[in-house]
């Protein structure tokens, strides 16, 4: 890890008072066969309830791996670790089971944090392809992700927040939503995003807010060492596309160059049955731009 992404994952490390719950972390190391071009899970240390039952190989080479909560959800009090390495070349796939459950917080529990430092080697190529997180009434959430890319690594990763469970009527009943995320490129931070939401005491549907929006998606799309030129008219190509998915009140899109070395899509939607397909369009188009190959969409797994 770079000195730039040592100094990232301090500044955004949680400071949280109160009772724990669980202490766990996963830690997951992946390298290329160079003879086979095929990538592996080289080594990994499991602490329940994270879990990775197994990788599994894809027709390019590419490793996908599944995320597992044993416990079915993030509980008040859990404190989670991911940390991941992908040595030179290696390629990676990483997705759930399903969305991410964030459970009530008692009030003498420390919020549920998960902290994520990721680092993806030179000419390496990281996809992370969750689903939804859905905060249940009363969770208390605090995320910190530090990413940092070498020469010549590329990064697809998108985040998606739901309102909470909107079957059931439960729409912002969560105390706090807090995810902080640094991407560093080369010894430099290319992209740096806070997002906090309080429904109870600041009213998301302020104009400076979601508006009349439920559900919000972040996606980075990166590959260091590419010009300056090349992401002005990648941004072009997407805002294009991305016009003709968009319809104000029901949901919209945008883009943006980074600093360097990549684009950043935003979504509001009113409601979250387009904003994962939309994605994956989104993604398949990226990857053929940006390698020349199709895109893999992961297969689940329970």
């Amino acid at each position: 890890m770079t000195a730039t992404a040592r100094e990232a994952l301090r500044e955004i490390e949680p400071v949280i008072s109160g009772a724990s719950r669980v202490r766990a972390s996963l830690r997951l190391e992946f390298s290329r066969d160079s003879s086979t071009g095929v990538s592996f899970l080289a080594d990994s240390l499991q602490e329940p309830p994270l879990k990775v039952v197994r990788a599994f190989t894809l027709t390019d080479g590419t490793t996908l791996v599944h995320l597992h909560n044993v416990s079915g959800g993030l509980l008040g009090g859990d404190q989670l670790a991911l940390r991941m390495n992908l040595g030179s070349a290696a390629n990676v796939q990483l997705t759930t089971t399903g969305a991410t459950r964030i459970y009530r917080c008692r009030q003498e529990l420390r919020p549920t944090t998960q902290s994520n430092l990721i680092f993806v080697g030179e000419n390496a190529l990281l996809e992370y392809l969750p689903d939804a997180t859905i905060p249940f009434a009363g969770a208390h959430y605090v995320q910190r992700t530090s990413i940092d890319l070498a020469a010549g690594a590329g990064l697809f990763w998108w985040e998606i927040l739901a309102p909470g469970r909107e079957a059931r009527g439960e729409l912002f009943e969560y105390k706090h939503f807090e995810m902080r995320t640094r991407v560093t490129a080369l010894e430099r931070v290319i992209a740096a995003e806070n997002i906090c939401l309080r429904p109870a005491s600041h009213d998301v549907g302020s104009l400076a807010r979601l508006g009349t929006y439920r559900y919000t998606a972040t996606f980075y799309i990166c590959r260091v060492g590419l010009d300056a030129s090349y992401w002005r008219a990648a941004e072009d190509h997407v805002r294009d596309f991305t016009s003709s998915l968009s319809r104000p009140g029901e949901i919209l899109w945008g883009v943006s160059s980074l600093v360097a070395h990549g684009l950043v899509i935003r979504c509001l939607a009113r409601h979250g049955r387009e904003l994962l397909p939309g994605l994956h369009t989104i993604w398949r188009g990226a990857k053929l731009y940006l390698y020349g190959r199709e895109a893999i969409p992961p297969r689940k797994v329970n």
